[in-house]
């Protein structure tokens, strides 16, 4: 844990825990603390033209309290929900950037979870090739994984982050006070990401999910699911290796939230997809109950209904799948641990059809 430092001089009267992204020219902090909502202008330039992009279900007093630090702030409102995360909408705010002639020093800034910041992510990396962009997340799933690592994207024909870019925030603050005007589902299934971090590499995070209040421990659950994130992405910043431990869950999951996403009385959110999609990972009938019982205890699906055959052609259309037709996953023999294999498309398949519970571990090879 010597990579987090607790500092005192980021805010005068209080402490608060910072995580540098290490990456070169591209690195950047990752500030947690309650009430950084009403100091971001201490951490960074906001004396400039900033676009805020923020979405209709986030608390409009949010946007409004950046707004409040800015020189010259424009707020910009999507819709909620993934439609949002779209080549059209992400020309609307382009185009009404240049209308504001904004110029390489100015900067976009995004208040919302994963939806907002992918998307205002992208117009930042868009925009004049790149403007500074600042991430402020405010939802369980955006603070413990979507708002660090620089991944940037938006939807296509029914694809999840089809159209995207690598593109490193400038810097990313986050307030758990804003976590209060959650749901309570939409509060657990943003859990279901730390539980991920835990399952690849921090066995702690998996005893708490077990055994304590996740409201009392939330910020060390932020705090360690981001620790995990942080040491895969700066071994491997543009997912060549290790970093796509990170789609732990992901491979079936976005497969079956793409189905769930075209029947309205079905939709799951991002997060309870990821705990379906882990299931089939774990190696070992014990670890399956574990994470069942995980699931059961936050409020997550462990099954759920859907059209297989939507699913099948959203994960054909996957961005893992190689031109041999091999497909790599995220497999976890134990808790703290993982494994990267590349298996024929047909055993994930089986798995989305139901004709089969999980993808089998790899053969070892027999001695001569």
């Amino acid at each position: 844990m010597s990579q987090c430092e607790t500092v005192g001089s980021v805010f005068k009267g209080g402490e608060s825990m910072r995580l540098t992204m290490r990456l070169a020219e591209r690195s950047y902090d990752i500030i947690i603390k309650q009430g950084s909502l009403k100091r971001i202008g201490e951490l960074v330039n906001l004396n400039r033209k900033v676009l805020i992009v923020t979405d209709n279900g986030v608390p409009a007093t949010y946007s409004q309290t950046v707004a409040a630090q800015c020189k010259q702030p424009y707020i910009e409102t999507v819709e909620q929900g993934e439609q949002s995360k779209s080549i059209a909408v992400w020309q609307q705010l382009l185009c009404r950037m240049v209308e504001l002639n904004f110029t390489r020093g100015d900067a976009v800034v995004a208040v919302g979870g994963g939806v907002v910041g992918d998307l205002a992510g992208f117009v930042a990396a868009s925009y004049m090739r790149g403007v500074d962009f600042i991430n402020v997340p405010t939802t369980t799933l955006s603070q413990i994984d979507s708002s660090i690592g620089g991944k940037t994207a938006v939807n296509l024909e029914k694809t999840k982050n089809i159209v995207g870019a690598f593109w490193q925030p400038r810097l990313v603050v986050i307030d758990p006070d804003t976590l209060k005007t959650l749901s309570k589902r939409h509060y657990a299934a943003g859990l279901a990401e730390a539980v991920k971090a835990g399952f690849l590499a921090d066995s702690e995070l998996v005893r708490i999910f077990e055994e304590e209040d996740c409201e009392e421990y939330i910020e060390q659950i932020i705090y360690r699911s981001l620790i995990v994130k942080k040491n895969i992405v700066e071994r491997d910043e543009r997912e060549t290796g290790d970093r796509a431990a990170l789609n732990l869950g992901h491979t079936i999951g976005h497969a079956i939230e793409s189905a769930c996403s075209l029947q309205a009385d079905r939709a799951l959110y991002h997060g309870e997809c990821v705990a379906l999609g882990m299931v089939p990972m774990l190696e070992s009938e014990a670890l399956c109950n574990q994470l069942i019982a995980i699931c059961k205890r936050l409020g997550l699906p462990t099954e759920c209904d859907y059209d297989k055959q939507l699913a099948l052609a959203a994960m054909r259309h996957d961005k893992k799948t190689d031109v041999s037709g091999a497909i790599k996953v995220v497999k976890i023999p134990k808790a703290g641990m993982f494994r990267l294999d590349k298996v024929p498309f047909e055993q994930v398949e089986a798995v989305l059809l139901g004709t089969a519970d999980q993808i089998p571990a790899p053969k070892k090879e027999e001695e001569e």
